[in-house]
C-alpha cells in the first residue's frame, strides 16, 4: 500500500485550481449510457473512483477515448446489462449503472455496490425509484436482478432525499415518455450539474435546485458536450488547510454559490475569507476561534458531510470549544482516535457527535486513512503538525483528490508518496 511520508509545520501559499466535481462527474458518465452518440467531457476529475466508472463503461461496450488531461470522448453501444463484479463492489456510484442499463436493455444484473465504509448505505431508495417506473426486482444469491416490465412515467416520492437515487430516477426518467415527478427529491448542485446534461440530450427537465423535479424523457436521447462543474468540497478543503497553517491562499474555481454554508462556518471560526470574484477565494492568516460552539452537517444547503472530517482538523486549531454532530452516517466520527494521538483535545459523545477544545499543537504521528473524506483530514491535521507523519493506505484519499500531494506541495506543504 502506497504511504505519504508529510513535514508539517509550514504555511500554505500561492495559488491553487479546484479540481472537477467527482459527484457530478460520476452520474455524468452513467448518462452516456443513455445514448449511442459522441459523448464530450471536459474537468473530469482524474481520480481513481472516476477511472472505475470509466472501466465499467468499458466492461459494458462503451469506448473511453482520453482527449488530453481530463478531457475524454465516450462514445459506443451497450452490448450487455451485467456490470463487472469486482469493479461494481469497489464502487458506490456503480449503483447508477442501474437506470440506463434498464433503459437500454430492459434489464440489469448487478452485485450491491461498494465504497467507503462510513455507514450503512441501503440501495432501498434506489429499487423504490425503479419499481416507481414499472420495473420488478429479484434477489438471486448476491444479485439484484432486475427488469423493466412496462415501463410508464411515474410521481415518485422519496423516502430518503438520496442524493445518488434521485440520480438514478432522472436517468431513467429522462428515457421513460411523458412527465415524471421526484417528491423529496435531492437538492445538491451535482444533481443540477447532471439535469443540465440530461437536458443536452433531449430531456425536458423543471425545478432544477429544488426538492421537486419534473422529468420529461425522449425515447432516443442524443449525445453531449459538456464541462463538469468545480468541487465545491475541495475548495472548502483548501480553505481549511489555509486557515489551519495561517497560510495565505487564493483558491480558483471556488463557486460562492456553493460554498455559503461552508464560508458561514468558516467565518464562525474566525476565518479570514474574501470572495474576489464569484469564483476566487482567499484565505488570511486569523486568530482561530469558535464562536457559535456547534456545526452541524444538513441536507442541501445545509453543511456537507464531506467536510465534516476537514472541519474537525479545524476545530482542534481554534479557541473554545465546538460541537461538530454528523448526523447523517454513524462512522463518520470514527477516526478521531487518530487525532487524539495527534494530542487533540477531543471527546466522541456517540457515533454521530464529538466536542473538540482548542486550539491543540498536533504531535507528528503513523497513522492509517480509514475514507476518502478522513484521509485528506489526516493530510491537512500533518501538514498543521509538526515533524514528519505517516499516512498509509492514501490509495483511499486518491479515489477522491485528484494528484492531491503535488498540488498541495506547489503550495508549500511538504509531501512525498512513498510507493
Amino acid at each position: 500500500m502506497a504511504k505519504f511520508r508529510i513535514s508539517g509545520g509550514t504555511p500554505l501559499n500561492g495559488e491553487i485550481i479546484v479540481a472537477g466535481n467527482k459527484n457530478a462527474a460520476l452520474p455524468i458518465l452513467a448518462a452516456t449510457i443513455l445514448s449511442d452518440e459522441e459523448c464530450l467531457i471536459e474537468n473530469v476529475p482524474e481520480i481513481k473512483d472516476v477511472h472505475s466508472m470509466m472501466a465499467l463503461l468499458e466492461n459494458l461496450g462503451k469506448k473511453v477515448e482520453k482527449i488530453n488531461h481530463n478531457h475524454y470522448r465516450i462514445t459506443g453501444t451497450i452490448t450487455h446489462s451485467h456490470p463487472n463484479d469486482e469493479l461494481t463492489s469497489s464502487l458506490r456510484a456503480s449503483i447508477l449503472l442501474m437506470s440506463g442499463l434498464l433503459a437500454r436493455t430492459g434489464e440489469v444484473t448487478i452485485i450491491p455496490p461498494g465504497g467507503c465504509t462510513i455507514g450503512r448505505r441501503k440501495v432501498d431508495s434506489h429499487l423504490d425509484v425503479l419499481e416507481y417506473f414499472g420495473c420488478n426486482k429479484n434477489v438471486v444469491e448476491k444479485y439484484y436482478q432486475i427488469q423493466l416490465a412496462k415501463s410508464h412515467p411515474a410521481d415518485i416520492f422519496l423516502r430518503e432525499a438520496s442524493v445518488t437515487a434521485t440520480e438514478n430516477a432522472l436517468l431513467l426518467g429522462a428515457t421513460i415518455p411523458g412527465a415524471s415527478t421526484i417528491n423529496n427529491a435531492a437538492c445538491e448542485p451535482h444533481v443540477t450539474d447532471l439535469a443540465v446534461v440530461l437536458e443536452k440530450m433531449g430531456a425536458k427537465i423543471e425545478g432544477k435546485g429544488t426538492n421537486r423535479l419534473s422529468v420529461t424523457g425522449l425515447k432516443v436521447l442524443h449525445g453531449f458536450s459538456h464541462r463538469i462543474m468545480p468541487d465545491y468540497i475541495e475548495a472548502g478543503t483548501f480553505a481549511i488547510v489555509a486557515a489551519c497553517t495561517k497560510g495565505t491562499l487564493t483558491i480558483h474555481d471556488a463557486e460562492r454559490q456553493n460554498l455559503i454554508m461552508t464560508a458561514y462556518h468558516l467565518e464562525n471560526l474566525n476565518v479570514k475569507l474574501n470572495f474576489i470574484a464569484d469564483n476566487i477565494l482567499t484565505i488570511e492568516p486569523s486568530p482561530l476561534i469558535s464562536k457559535v460552539k456547534k456545526i452541524q452537517t444538513g441536507l442541501w444547503p445545509g453543511f456537507p458531510t464531506d467536510l465534516m472530517s476537514p472541519m474537525i482538523i479545524l476545530a482542534t486549531q481554534a479557541q473554545g470549544t465546538t460541537l461538530c454532530h454528523d448526523w447523517m452516517y454513524e462512522s463518520r466520527m470514527f477516526f478521531v482516535d487518530k487525532l487524539i494521538m495527534m494530542g487533540a483535545e477531543i471527546t466522541q459523545c456517540d457515533p454521530h457527535r464529538v466536542l473538540i477544545t482548542g486550539p491543540t499543537r498536533l504531535r507528528a504521528q503513523e497513522l492509517s486513512s480509514p475514507d476518502i473524506r478522513a484521509g485528506i483530514a489526516l493530510v491537512i491535521a500533518a501538514i498543521t503538525a509538526r515533524g514528519t507523519s505517516i499516512i498509509d493506505r492514501i490509495e483511499l484519499i486518491d479515489r477522491g483528490y485528484e494528484n492531491i500531494e503535488q498540488r498541495l506541495n506547489n503550495v508549500g506543504a511538504h509531501i512525498q508518496r512513498l510507493e
